[in-house]
């Protein structure tokens, strides 16, 4: 891949996904757009990007998009946040939220491990809850759609009793049953755009998305999570991502990593 062909990929991925393409992924560029220059019946990644460089075609496009985000996703990914879900936030909520279900989005969900995990700490808690699942991957959302899962994904953060209680066995994979597929649905959706409705959601969890976008992007993504949260809702983050200075619309819990709120000034500003 040429620099040329990098540098108009970097542009690409900001400007329609918000994601930053680092100059030292040059070669993961490679290695991940091979399979999908073969797909589109080219004969290498140079000539795929020239056809798509000299006439763009919204499908081709997407489909080098989807190939350079980082699907990295596994269930109960890093386990704190989702104890803080289950044991404090799912019951002060189930107290208060007595006329519907709570409302849980896992934004940029990737293949769905994510939302699945939401949804049996909310049902394991029995709580009546619905959880929405979006990403940007068709592909992705196409996989946790079908809630189908092989044991090494199954068993990389589930202990054996959950993957019992909660999935079925089909031949050598584990299925989603039908006590998490009636509480979750999944869509595709770039945290780029506008909402197209006006749910509000009690929590979101965006965790593992902002610290991989362009700075010139977080403040419009953080602005989208913000009028898509109740005002006493939670806004779960990864562990290691900062937003301070992006927005001024959050602020963190104190003992609480990864934990936001919206801030007095974000509430002033809706009353």
């Amino acid at each position: 891949m040429s620099p040329e062909d990098f540098e108009r990929l970097q542009g690409l991925m900001i400007s329609r996904a918000g994601f930053r393409l680092t100059r030292d992924r040059i070669r993961l560029a490679e290695h991940r757009l091979a399979p999908v220059a073969r797909r589109e019946s080219y004969d290498s990644v140079e000539a795929m990007l020239a056809a798509l460089w000299a006439r763009p075609v919204a499908s081709l496009g997407w489909a080098v998009i989807e190939a350079l985000l980082n699907p990295e996703t596994w269930f109960r990914r890093d386990r704190a946040p989702f104890a803080v879900f289950e044991r404090e936030l799912i019951p002060a909520l189930g107290r208060v939220r007595t006329d519907r279900p709570i409302r849980v989005w896992s934004a940029g969900c990737s293949t769905g491990q994510e939302t699945w995990s939401l949804a049996m700490g909310a049902l394991g808690a029995d709580a009546r809850v619905e959880v929405l699942g979006t990403d940007l991957s068709s592909r992705a959302i196409e996989k946790a759609r079908a809630g189908i899962y092989t044991g090494f994904e199954i068993q990389r953060g589930l202990s054996a009793h959950a993957m019992l209680r909660w999935f079925e066995s089909s031949e050598d994979q584990w299925r989603a049953g039908p006590e998490l597929t009636q509480a979750v649905r999944f869509a595709r959706a770039n945290l780029l755009d506008e909402p197209t409705d006006d749910v509000r959601f009690d929590v979101i969890f965006c965790r593992n998305v902002l610290g991989d976008m362009d700075p010139s992007r977080r403040a419009r993504v953080l602005d989208g999570l913000e009028q898509r949260l109740v005002d006493d809702g939670c806004l779960f983050l990864g562990l290691d991502e900062r937003i301070e200075d992006d927005t001024v619309a959050f602020r963190p819990v104190n003992g609480r990593r990864g934990v936001y709120v919206k801030s007095p000034a974000s509430l002033r500003r809706a009353a």
